[in-house]
């Protein structure tokens, strides 16, 4: 109980004076990124907007004919803020923000909330038919409007879960690996290192897959709802 403690110890935000500022890395891409664009055009600069102009034909493809030009910028800004705060949360002594239900519940539930009302206003009759699949038959339509309610309601819980629990595993892999190395011998050592290597190069990749994942589902709940 004591080791899953000290584990688990990792997320704990740390408080300075008695005031915990490590949410405020959070917002360090505010006062990073947009200094790139007042900056000569650079490689990372091209790289960055080609990522951008991507991920915008893509989500206006997801969000079909009533998606417009402008509504595919709140996906792009929910993908680089969690695609920044993965890859902070990797760097040493850097609070992971997104490691915390507090964060991910944050962004998913007032989306989710959001596409719910303006469906169950908007298109009432379009969000009762979507409880029932197209060809299902009468005696299953109750149980198949209680499975996708369910389904329905339990959407932002899996979003916000699903970042999460991906952020943590991979941090406590991490931890295991670097407590272990005191107690080991120069060549295992060795061995340790291009492990923890490898491991942090497959949290990168996890780190841009799971901001991907998130905004590609808030895009698809959205499209849903038209």
């Amino acid at each position: 109980m004591k080791m899953m403690t000290n584990l688990f110890s990792v997320f704990d935000p740390s408080a300075i004076f008695g005031l915990s500022l490590n949410w405020l890395s959070t917002f360090l891409g505010l006062l990073m990124i947009p200094s790139i664009y007042w900056l000569m055009p650079s490689r990372f600069n091209i790289f960055w907007n080609t990522i951008l102009l991507t991920l915008h034909k893509e989500f206006k493809t997801l969000l079909g004919p009533s998606g417009h030009n402008g509504s595919t910028f709140i996906f792009i800004s929910l993908f680089s803020l969690i695609l920044f705060n993965n890859f902070m949360g990797l760097f040493p002594y850097i609070f992971t923000s997104t490691s915390h239900l507090t964060l991910t519940l944050t962004l998913a539930l007032p989306l989710w909330l959001s596409f719910m009302m303006y469906g169950w206003i908007n298109h009432t009759q379009h969000m009762f038919a979507h409880l029932v699949p197209q060809g299902t038959p009468a005696v299953l339509m109750p149980f198949m409007v209680c499975i996708e309610t369910i389904s329905n309601v339990i959407r932002p819980g899996t979003l916000a879960v699903r970042l999460t629990a991906n952020m943590i595993a991979g941090h406590l892999l991490l931890t295991l690996l670097g407590n272990t190395g005191p107690s080991m011998s120069y060549l295992l050592v060795t061995f340790l290192l291009v492990g923890q290597i490898a491991l942090l190069v497959l949290e990168s990749a996890v780190a841009m897959i799971q901001s991907y994942v998130f905004a590609v589902l808030s895009t698809l709940y959205s499209s849903e709802v038209n």
